[in-house]
């Protein structure tokens, strides 16, 4: 998994038969250079400059495949070397996010992932499931999110209670599941992606490492009424968004302190919104991604969420690597002709499979 944040290649070994997850092997991170990471974002911004009008921009896409590539069988020789002689039976490699398009009543979804899964099989001599999100788009859902499916197993362990999973990635994403087994996902709103987008654009890194700038600022509070009035906020899920929908140009004019405090308010604020609109108050929401390590973002969802917030690791799971994970889980549902969206996750009018199978 790569996720838009663009900080690194996650990889992880399950066993699982796509309904149920049997053993957890070794999971890895091989985190992008900035050279790498430059290509990425060069390809993301022609994409969104494409944004699917006239020719491809091919020389930005061919570069980018070249790091993809590269690093993922990196972190494929990182993953197998932990697992030692365990035999691994196949992939599920999502690509990388460049453009992302939701449907509305006038226009159908799109969403592209820069990925050659029959070049990556080749190279890793192992069957690779890549594509996961076309399928879903092609018949009308949002494309997005697509891990409730793996969510859905791992809070198999509190069958009696309404619980939340909180992807805190680039963008912000709810898994909830009831007791009588309904699931509804969605994007509440932008996580770290404006925050980070910001703190680069200030030339002081790539994010707001140990949310530092956060702490060390005050949130506009007017500003921050003004975002929450957008009409996204409204909208009935499911729904979905692109890394670039909400952008660090938000808070534009602000000190690099108050604009970090004021975009992490922001995102903490956008999924209590997102709770809100469940039909029942969840009894836990666990964070997991590169967010929950952002003591300034986890503050303010406690703040403002009516239930207990805990991380991953407090209800023993691998934060850094469960969205890889959910695409091994995807992955064997995939092979097995098993839905990977319904309509509660993406909006699509049936239950969806998908992925492409491209073979060794």
């Amino acid at each position: 998994m790569s996720g838009t944040s663009l900080d690194a290649v996650d990889a992880a070994l399950i066993q699982t038969d796509g309904e149920r997850i049997y053993a957890f092997g070794p999971a890895i991170e091989r985190r992008y250079t900035s050279e790498e990471r430059a290509v990425l974002q060069v390809a993301t911004q022609a994409a969104r400059a494409w944004n699917w009008q006239g020719p491809q921009p091919e020389a930005a896409f061919e570069q980018a495949h070249e790091v993809i590539l590269k690093t993922h069988e990196q972190a494929w020789n990182l993953l197998i070397s932990k697992a030692g002689q365990t035999k691994i039976d196949l992939v599920g490699v999502h690509g990388q996010t460049v453009l992302h398009r939701r449907p509305t009543a006038s226009q159908k979804g799109a969403t592209l992932q820069l990925m050659r899964g029959a070049d990556l099989a080749q190279i890793l001599a192992v069957n690779v499931i890549s594509d996961f999100r076309t399928a879903d788009v092609l018949a009308g859902g949002e494309g997005a999110p697509l891990a409730p499916a793996y969510h859905q197993a791992l809070l198999a362990q509190w069958p009696s209670e309404p619980s939340v999973v909180l992807n805190l990635g680039g963008v912000a994403n709810i898994t909830a599941v009831f007791p009588d087994g309904e699931i509804i996902a969605f994007d509440t709103g932008p996580a770290n992606g404006p925050i980070d987008e910001w703190v680069e654009g200030h030339e002081a890194g790539h994010y707001d490492v140990g949310g530092q700038l956060a702490a060390a600022g005050s949130v506009h509070t007017g500003l921050l009424a003004q975002m929450m009035d957008h009409p996204w906020f409204e909208e009935t899920p499911p729904k979905s968004l692109d890394r670039y929908d909400f952008s660090a140009s938000l808070v534009r004019g602000l000190s690099l302190e108050d604009g970090a405090a004021t975009l992490t308010a922001f995102s903490a604020a956008a999924v209590a919104a997102g709770l809100d609109q469940l039909p029942q108050r969840p009894k836990r929401v666990i964070a997991c991604g590169g967010g929950r390590h952002n003591p300034s973002l986890l503050a303010a969802l406690k703040a403002r969420l009516a239930c207990p917030v805990l991380t991953a690791e407090q209800v023993g799971w691998r934060g850094d690597s469960i969205e890889a994970e959910a695409f091994a889980f995807l992955a064997a549902r995939s092979l097995r002709n098993l839905p990977l969206s319904w309509p509660g996750t993406t909006g699509v009018v049936l239950a969806q499979t998908g992925g492409e199978l491209s073979r060794y």
